[in-house]
C-alpha cells in the first residue's frame, strides 16, 4: 500500500494495512524548518526560504512552515525576505506574472487563516501579508512567534512564514526538532561540514545544506518520521518497499543430515 497525504488518514491506512500484513509506505505531513546561522550567505538564505515558503502557495508536504534564524543576521535575513516576498504577485496563475495562486479549498483557507489569527492573538506580528480576496491568501511573514502558537505546531500548508531567531546553534536544533512531525529540513551556512553535522542531529527523513527543504529526486529515498510518514518512496529503498525478497536454493549433493534421518547404505 502506498500513500501520500495527511497524517489523520495516513495513519488508517497504515492501520488497515497492518492489518492485512501488507507493506506500507505512507508520506504524510510535515512542519519543516530552515535553519539559517550566522555565517549563511544571506541573499541565497532569503531566495531559499521564499521558494520554500511559498512555492505552490505553500501547499507541499515538505514546505519550509518555520524559519530558524540566528539573531547575529536576523535583522539583515528579515529585512530582505520582506521585501522579496512583497515582490510575489498574487492571482489567477494562468496569467504569467503572478506565482501565488489559490488555496485548495475554504476548508484550508479557514485553517490558515485560524492559525495567523492565533499567532496574532498570542503576540505575533505580521511583517507582510496576512489578508486573503476569496480563496488567495497573501504569502505572510509573521516574527515574534513562539513555540506555544498553532502556527508553529501544526501543519499549515499555505502561504505562511513564521521567524524565529535563536543564539545559538543547539537552540536553532532543539527548536527545530520540537515537533510531532519530521519530514525534511534545510540548513543555510557556508561551512558544509558545519551543516553536516548539525543534518545528522535532526529528526528528520530527510536534510538538506544549503538548500531548501523542498527537494525530491526519483532515486533517492524519500519520506519521513515520527508523524511524517512511514517507509521510503524512490531509489532502492523505494525497490525494496515494494517487493518480497525471496530465497531459492540448487542442492547438487552432499548435504549431509543428521544420522537419524537418513537411510542406511543399501537399504
Amino acid at each position: 500500500m502506498s500513500f501520500t497525504g495527511s497524517t489523520a488518514v495516513g495513519t488508517q491506512v497504515a492501520a488497515r494495512a497492518g492489518g492485512l500484513l501488507k507493506k506500507c509506505c505512507v508520506e504524510l505531513g510535515g512542519k519543516d524548518a530552515l535553519i539559517v546561522l550566522d555565517d549563511a550567505d544571506i541573499e541565497h538564505a532569503v531566495n531559499a526560504a521564499t521558494f520554500g515558503s511559498f512555492m505552490h502557495q505553500g501547499q507541499i508536504c515538505m514546505s519550509v512552515e518555520r524559519v530558524i534564524v540566528h539573531e547575529a543576521i536576523a535583522k539583515e535575513f528579515i529585512d530582505k525576505f520582506v521585501a522579496n516576498t512583497k515582490k510575489l504577485k498574487v492571482g489567477n496563475p494562468r496569467e504569467m506574472a503572478n506565482c501565488i495562486g489559490p488555496i485548495i479549498n475554504q476548508k484550508q483557507l479557514d485553517k490558515i487563516r485560524d492559525q495567523v489569527d492565533d499567532a496574532v492573538a498570542k503576540g505575533a506580528k505580521i511583517l507582510c501579508g496576512g489578508k486573503n480576496t476569496g480563496l488567495f491568501f497573501e504569502p505572510t511573514i509573521l516574527t515574534n512567534v513562539t513555540r506555544d502558537m498553532k502556527i508553529m505546531r501544526d501543519e499549515t500548508f499555505g502561504p505562511v512564514a513564521p521567524v524565529i531567531t535563536v543564539r545559538s546553534v543547539d537552540e536553532a536544533i532543539e527548536v527545530a526538532n520540537d515537533s510531532e512531525y519530521g519530514l525534511s529540513a534545510g540548513i543555510i551556512t557556508r561551512n558544509e561540514e558545519r551543516g553536516l553535522a548539525i543534518a545528522r542531529r535532526l529528526n528528520t527523513g530527510m536534510a538538506h545544506i544549503n538548500d531548501s527543504s523542498v527537494n525530491d529526486e526519483p532515486h533517492v529515498p524519500f519520506g519521513g518520521v515520527r508523524w511524517s510518514g512511514l517507509g521510503r518512496h524512490g531509489g532502492r529503498q523505494g525497490i525494496d518497499q515494494f517487493t518480497e525478497t525471496r530465497w531459492i536454493t540448487l542442492e547438487r549433493g552432499g548435504r549431509h543430515y543428521p544420522p537419524p534421518f537418513m537411510m542406511k547404505p543399501g537399504h
